[in-house]
């Protein structure tokens, strides 16, 4: 197929052209949520922009099979095989089983991307399901030389390998993220960027769920989750593989050290990282203690699209700051987009030659780098041209499959608690804005003329601290 499309890989560190191993199909593993609390904005951020990555290489051409973990055991305080287990740590704070702290927080999480709609990957696998593969895994890299038991945990050997800081030229002390100085160095390891592949009774004796494995009673390391699932389900050739920079180092650099030895072959060509959201008090955590969750800017009436809408409008390499005065503008913008579109009329002839000439803009933005702001401005440019309302309809329904924030849907044209109907409330959302254009370029014979003919239609405007406000005479 024609391939147009290309993105940064954080592997090569440089914008490349997508080829994937087989043509026309594409094999797609995303990191999936620690099932220990809910999933706050900022993480659902990076599942957002997967989501839309996916959208887009289905809405270009490609078959995509997507595969997610779930990890529910391994995932330790320290993302560098230290501190208390994740899960373990969720079960003692709500005096419930770890089993049953994963299925509420797995279930959350899954309802949190319905109302972003972020569909549900292909393949949803839970770590708890895979005992068998991890440890058939972990024996096969004992037995190349690449692993070692020591303290009663088995651990990967990074020194064995060619090249192990794959992804970045920084030194080991500059990548040693999330380790505390109160945690206690392994004295078990050979080398300090060595790390646990399985943990045993010898290690964090209160934990929950435990194996059976040839090295004792245990359970696995988080970094050999991911590996076994995704050749699980993917086989020894993956062409993407998603996540937050955040897991960059260590997570992502141990999974392809550990994958590549057991394979012996290259095993995932593209890499695609997600930026942090930020607050004005830096990057969003869990551990900051009251974080923003979906169900939080629920209750604060904010429609859970508009964050999605705002999350299109950046771009996924860069930092975002979030805030309510920016939601608040945001939800502003949406609803005057939805109400655009429904004031459209179905009906009618659809302009092919004018469909294909902006769907291929739309195309290219997106296939740039996963430009979505360019692809929203694309829509936007598509509404404000002189071409036919059912056009126009037919051309936002195709966008929506990619952006999925209810373009279509959100409105219905119906009178509305305004007392207008919404064709008329679009019109008058549009005079406003010329007006304040108008205002701006010091033309206020113009203003005048706008605030005018809204009278001559029983529309008062009054300009307020707040903005403009409007009301029916």
């Amino acid at each position: 197929m024609e391939n147009k499309m290309q993105f940064y890989n954080t592997l090569s560190k440089k914008v490349e052209k997508f080829i994937p191993n087989e043509d026309g199909k594409v094999a797609m593993y995303t990191c999936g949520p620690t099932v220990y609390h809910f999933a706050h904005i900022g993480n659902l951020r990076s599942y957002i922009m997967e989501d839309l990555l996916e959208k887009t290489l289905r809405y270009v051409g490609y078959d995509v099979k997507r595969v997610m973990n779930i990890t529910d055991v391994g995932h330790l305080s320290s993302d560098a095989d230290t501190g208390e287990d994740k899960m373990l740590k969720g079960a003692k704070r709500e005096k419930k089983s770890v089993m049953e702290i994963a299925k509420f927080y797995t279930d959350a999480f899954f309802a949190d991307c319905a109302k972003l709609n972020i569909k549900t990957p292909d393949v949803v696998e839970p770590a708890t399901n895979c005992i068998t593969e991890f440890i058939a895994t972990i024996e096969k890299l004992i037995e190349t030389g690449f692993a070692y038991e020591a303290g009663g945990n088995i651990y990967f050997d990074t020194s064995k390998l060619q090249e192990y800081y794959v992804f970045s030229n920084q030194n080991e002390k500059e990548l040693l993220v999330g380790v505390r100085e109160d945690v206690e160095e392994d004295e078990n390891k050979r080398n300090k960027s060595d790390f646990v592949l399985w943990f045993t009774k010898s290690k964090f004796d209160d934990q929950e769920l435990k194996w059976e494995s040839p090295w004792g009673i245990g359970y696995p390391g988080w970094h050999i989750e991911c590996s076994c699932i995704s050749m699980k389900h993917l086989g020894e050739y993956m062409d993407i593989h998603c996540g937050g920079i955040d897991n960059i180092f260590p997570h992502h650099t141990n999974e392809i050290a550990q994958s590549e030895a057991v394979l012996g072959h290259k095993w995932c060509n593209y890499w695609f990282h997600v930026h942090h959201l930020n607050d004005k008090a830096g990057k969003m955590s869990k551990s900051k203690g009251d974080f923003l969750t979906v169900s939080l800017l629920e209750s604060k009436g904010y429609n859970p699209l508009v964050y999605r809408f705002f999350c299109l409008q950046s771009h996924y390499r860069k930092p975002l700051e979030f805030s309510y005065e920016v939601l608040d503008n945001m939800t502003s913008t949406y609803e005057k987009l939805v109400k655009r579109i429904s004031t459209l009329k179905k009906e009618g002839k659809i302009d092919q030659e004018k469909f294909a000439q902006y769907r291929e803009q739309f195309e290219a933005a997106l296939s740039n780098d996963l430009n979505s702001s360019m692809a929203i401005t694309v829509l936007y440019d598509m509404l404000k041209a002189d071409i036919s309302d059912a056009t126009k309809y037919a051309l936002a329904e195709s966008f929506d499959e990619v952006l999925s924030i209810n373009l279509t849907t959100a409105v219905q044209a119906e009178t509305t608690d305004t007392g207008v109907d919404a064709e008329m409330e679009a019109y008058i959302l549009e005079k406003i804005e010329e007006r304040k254009a108008a205002k701006k370029e010091k033309n206020f014979a113009r203003a005048d003329e706008i605030r005018n003919e809204l009278l001559e239609k029983g529309i008062i405007i009054e300009d307020t601290r707040e903005g403009v406000k409007w009301k029916k005479a």
